[in-house]
């Protein structure tokens, strides 16, 4: 049975109901809410980062239908987060996928300097305080994920004969990239740790985004002419892309 550990609040039809924590058997998990007025039916899934549970919920859907619809997924909650790792904050002695392959992350102390990639051992050398580690290693993945992503967005655009106002790198759990109607690409950091297919697949799909604003066949027609690996990275991302969210956890 799930119990309710937090207030429901008010029953409003639009805005979307405030978090609450529920409890399946002995684990309590955090539940949080989406509205969107095109979605016809109920959608849990889990959050990116393994953190809780997300619910997309249609225009008048209650907090109230919400929590029987979740009792009813008692089942499949449990499978899927059975199989996720908890959330883990960088630290000295790691290991973390880097482009696609594990590497050992080291504190070197000393200094301050920039982090750097030992190709031949696979580790990322991190140098400066020991209590700073989290930040820099983190500054440093997101710079890389900057100028990864604007040489494949740069090349892609050139290809499609397409042009991007702006390009950013944020901490998205919701998607891996977006456009916006304005021309501007915004990626999630974590593409850095992906094999760099994936990286570049996401980047092509974006960039068609500039000339289709939709998944219609000409958009994948597009994305598939210029990214003959675009089905692999799917797949990938499919499969794999969740575990990319474990990692920099506060």
């Amino acid at each position: 049975m799930i119990n309710l550990l937090s207030s429901l609040g008010a029953l409003r039809s639009n805005p979307a109901p405030e978090p609450c924590v529920i409890m399946l058997e002995t684990r309590e998990i955090k539940l949080s809410f989406k509205r969107n007025a095109r979605c016809r039916r109920m959608i849990l899934r889990v959050a990116k980062d393994g953190s809780g549970l997300v619910m997309t919920l249609p225009k008048r859907t209650s907090q109230v239908e919400a929590l029987r619809f979740a009792h009813a997924s008692k089942g499949w909650i449990l499978k899927n987060l059975a199989g996720r790792q908890a959330p883990v904050a960088f630290a000295d002695g790691m290991t973390i996928p880097y482009r696609g392959v594990s590497h050992l992350v080291q504190a070197t102390g000393g200094k301050r300097g920039l982090a750097h990639v030992g190709a031949e051992s696979r580790t990322i050398a991190v140098p400066g305080d020991f209590a700073h580690l989290p930040r820099r290693l983190g500054d440093w993945l997101k710079k890389q994920a900057v100028i990864e992503l604007t040489a494949a967005s740069q090349n892609y655009a050139a290809a499609m004969n397409l042009k991007f106002t702006k390009l950013s790198v944020r901490d998205q759990n919701s998607r891996w990239g977006s456009c916006s109607a304005g021309g501007a690409l915004s990626y999630s950091w974590r593409l850095i740790l992906a094999p760099p297919e994936v990286l570049d697949y996401v980047a092509a799909h974006e960039v068609a985004h500039l000339a289709e604003m939709n998944h219609g066949s000409r958009f994948w027609r597009l994305v598939l002419s210029h990214c003959k690996h675009a089905n692999k990275a799917r797949r990938w991302l499919r499969e794999h892309g969740g575990d990319l969210h474990r990692y920099g956890a506060a």
